[in-house]
């Protein structure tokens, strides 16, 4: 079993509109609504690929309501771990702009405050799941009331345990979780730069490593992934961008990350899994989701090159 943790779950709306104008009124073409939130996308996408999955974090009000409700009526299935909490889920608008082929604005809402007593018993249930998981994936953003430093302490249990943790986060949460020693990290450019100061993305993957994560895979937008590894230096990419949406593209290389972990592939193969799925993601219609037959059609086209030993 795969686990996945969610502290900050969300329903996701996705709105499509002719074109995006500000200070103006829009008539939305289409609307999705799917659970959200990094850890449940990135679950959504290991059961397209026939792994089983568990999620866990916090789902509360009446919008956890929903999402729960659509998480149970998935397909394929994935198990619903998620601890109650008092407050309600918050919900996520992506909203994408036809005119631009794809362009998306994002709305994240904070999300519930979690009390002590909550994030006391998510702990019992976390340390019960890691009993079965063969790897665990902490995601997102941290509502309010969580530790800043909580993902240093899922992965310090979660080492314990052993198993193997993969963390995709940002900001302080991520510069505390990266000291306790996750197997990999899975930042973007962007979190990158913010947490080690270098803009240039092998610069910024090394000082990573130096900081104490194991592995850390960079997603670089459509340029694809740059891996720094104790085994070497990869980039992975398609072979060419792809125009729409690319919310949930980094969620879907977290669940090629790891479904290349637990099935036991090289990293030049888990890599080129990642990018595709991350790449056919950008082609379907919402996060959580990939398109299957670009997925088959691009995981043989991805080019993966080897740069120099990692330092």
């Amino acid at each position: 079993m795969i686990l996945t943790v969610t502290l900050n779950t969300a329903l996701d709306l996705t709105y499509r509109v002719p074109v995006l104008l500000p200070h103006t009124g829009h008539r939305v073409t289409d609307v999705i609504e799917r659970p959200g939130g990094k850890g449940l996308n990135a679950a959504r996408v290991l059961a397209a690929l026939g792994h089983e999955v568990t999620v866990t974090g916090f789902a509360g009000g009446t919008t956890g309501d929903t999402l729960r409700h659509l998480l149970a009526h998935c397909a394929p299935a994935v198990t619903d771990a998620l601890v109650e909490t008092g407050g309600s889920s918050r919900r996520t608008v992506a909203v994408v702009d036809e005119s631009s082929g794809g362009g998306t604005t994002l709305f994240n809402e904070p999300g519930p405050a979690v009390d002590s007593a909550e994030w006391s018993r998510f702990l019992d249930a976390y340390e019960e799941l890691l009993h079965t998981a063969e790897a665990v994936a902490l995601c997102g953003s941290l509502p309010p009331g969580v530790p800043v430093g909580a993902y240093a302490h899922l992965v310090r249990r979660a080492r314990a345990a052993r198993v193997p943790v993969l963390l995709d986060t940002s900001g302080e949460p991520l510069r505390r979780g990266i000291a306790a020693r996750p197997d990999v990290v899975k930042p973007n450019a962007e979190e990158l730069a913010l947490l080690t100061g270098y803009r240039e993305p092998l610069r910024a993957a090394r000082d990573a490593r130096r900081r104490g994560a194991h592995t850390v895979v960079a997603s670089l937008g459509p340029d694809g992934l740059l891996a720094v590894t104790p085994d070497g230096v990869w980039r992975a990419a398609p072979p060419a961008r792809l125009p729409g949406n690319p919310t949930g593209a980094g969620d879907s290389a977290v669940a090629g990350l790891l479904s290349g972990l637990v099935t036991g592939v090289l990293w030049p193969d888990r890599l080129a899994r990642a990018a595709a799925l991350s790449a056919a993601t950008v082609l379907a219609p919402a996060a959580g989701e990939f398109d299957h037959a670009a997925y088959e059609e691009l995981l043989p086209c991805i080019e993966v090159r080897e740069q120099v030993a990692a330092a």
